[in-house]
């Protein structure tokens, strides 16, 4: 309907410690948008700013971290939130990159495009994301590509998803986030490292911290 005010379903706009990619560890609020089996709360866009606004008063935050079921199928209720009232911290958009052509329209509201995936799709999935990669390239926005494969992911995949990251922008800063208890007593990743590095050298591999620290 024209003049409507735009809604979505949030499950809730939680404080918490961004646990991936290369803010991992800055205390953010979490604008997590809900997954079918969660517990939703309807929000405005004027009432997010609202939101938004009186949290970032009451405490010390680095930033927002807009993520949670898709967050860019909501890309013009974020554009009317953020023109509601100017962002009052940085934003930085975590997303599956599966919606590049929805990262122009909003690049300006955002301080980092946050590309997170777990290396097991097909190369269609990869395509998009560097794809998205590069939409944030050309806007001037920070972008990261946030790796967090399981055990069965082989060093291969890694690389050509670091080969593509790489070929859509050589800004892109690519965080490994090894599966848990690996990194510690495994040189596959010393290893992995220096063949990553020889292709894109902001590479790095962080041990990710637990949930529910980063809300996710």
């Amino acid at each position: 309907m024209r003049g409507s005010t735009p809604t979505a379903a949030l499950a809730g706009v939680p404080a918490g410690v961004q646990a991936l990619g290369p803010w991992m560890g800055r205390r953010q609020m979490f604008v997590r948008f809900a997954g079918e089996a969660e517990t939703a709360t309807m929000y405005t866009a004027d009432a997010l700013a609202g939101e938004l606004a009186r949290s970032a008063s009451r405490s010390a935050f680095h930033s927002i971290s807009v993520s949670g079921r898709d967050p860019l199928a909501n890309s013009e209720y974020l554009i009317a939130v953020f023109e509601a009232s100017a962002p009052p911290l940085p934003v930085m958009l975590d997303c599956d990159g599966q919606r590049p052509e929805a990262i122009p329209a909003i690049a300006r509201h955002v301080a980092l495009v946050q590309v997170t995936l777990d290396a097991s799709g097909a190369d269609p999935v990869m395509e998009r994301a560097a794809a998205t990669l590069g939409h944030a390239a050309a806007a001037g926005v920070d972008h990261a590509l946030v790796l967090t494969p399981s055990e069965h992911v082989v060093d291969g995949q890694l690389l050509r998803l670091v080969e593509q990251a790489h070929a859509a922008s050589e800004k892109t800063a690519v965080v490994i986030h090894p599966p848990a208890g690996s990194a510690e007593k495994d040189r596959r990743w010393l290893t992995l490292m220096e063949r990553a590095m020889a292709i894109h050298r902001d590479t790095r591999v962080f041990v990710r911290l637990p949930a529910p620290t980063g809300m996710r």
